[in-house]
């Protein structure tokens, strides 16, 4: 009878493994986060760039989340695993968990908890997160493209209403940030300073910050890759129900048209900056 359970147990851990081994294998790209959670700053600890690391040594073939995507992704994110990095609670120890999500949000795998009880937090984290990459030795992961998830794509066009008050509230304080330069550029001309003074203003509110290189869009499902001369992607853009107004894939960013003009709006360090582009659509 135990002989019998033991067996059973072996044969259901080999399905569970070759079932896991064929999910990964469907997936060409690995996508890791600038940031992880449970940090405060992107690539604190180097531990995203040692996730990055880690992935290639594995196999796989791996982009951070800012990078320039390729042409085949660009279309179909359905072909990328999103990673993470999980911290599990512990007084005396570091444990670290990685995850995989596909582009449904989908979990479709999760590596065994790295621990250690290194106090030092860099060293820590490091020794967690390779004791929890040795998950994907056993997986001996290579890309096997899967009809299925080639022939999906995520309709990403299909925004929830959050998000939509969200483009709009951004919109918003783009106008209240020009409106605001106005005002302030009309008060100092009342004031009559120095021709010097008005045109030192101007530089830094009013004058737009020129673009030497042509930008070229190219359609894709859901929106456009932007390429330069080259030609190489500088930037993907996904479609919003809002006319003129589009998402920069991977960056807190917008791009967008205003009296005849484009411009992308970036967060970056906790500042927002303004540019003006020029993209022939």
């Amino acid at each position: 009878m135990k002989k019998t359970v033991v067996t059973l147990i072996l044969v259901l851990g080999l399905v569970f493994f070759a079932k896991a081994q064929s999910s990964i294998n469907d997936y060409k790209y690995v996508i890791v986060p600038n940031k992880f959670d449970f940090l405060k700053s992107n690539n604190q600890y180097q531990l995203n760039s040692l996730t990055k690391f880690l992935f290639k040594k594995y196999g796989f073939t791996v982009l951070m989340e800012e990078d320039a995507y390729p042409v085949d992704l660009a279309s179909n994110y359905c072909l990328a695993l999103k990673s993470n990095v999980l911290e599990s609670g512990g007084m005396f120890k570091t444990k670290l968990k990685i995850e995989l999500r596909n582009c449904n949000n989908e979990i479709v795998f999760t590596s065994d908890i790295g621990e250690t009880r290194e106090k030092e937090f860099k060293k820590a984290y490091a020794l967690a997160l390779r004791s929890a990459f040795k998950s994907f030795e056993a997986l001996s992961y290579n890309y096997q493209p899967n009809k299925n998830v080639i022939a999906k794509s995520k309709k990403t066009n299909k925004f929830s209403t959050q998000e939509i008050e969200k483009l709009k509230e951004e919109i918003k304080t783009l106008k209240n940030e020009k409106s605001s330069t106005a005002i302030v550029v009309t008060s100092i001309k009342k004031e009559k300073p120095k021709t010097d003074e008005i045109s030192e203003v101007k530089t830094q509110e009013s004058q737009p910050i020129k673009s030497s290189n042509v930008l070229y869009t190219q359609e894709i499902d859901n929106g456009f890759q932007v390429v330069d001369s080259t030609p190489k992607i500088v930037m993907i853009l996904l479609v919003t129900p809002l006319q003129n107004i589009f998402i920069v894939r991977g960056r807190d960013a917008i791009v967008y048209k205003e009296d005849g003009f484009w411009f992308i709006s970036e967060n970056k360090d906790n500042s927002t900056t303004t540019k003006t582009l020029e993209i022939k659509f």
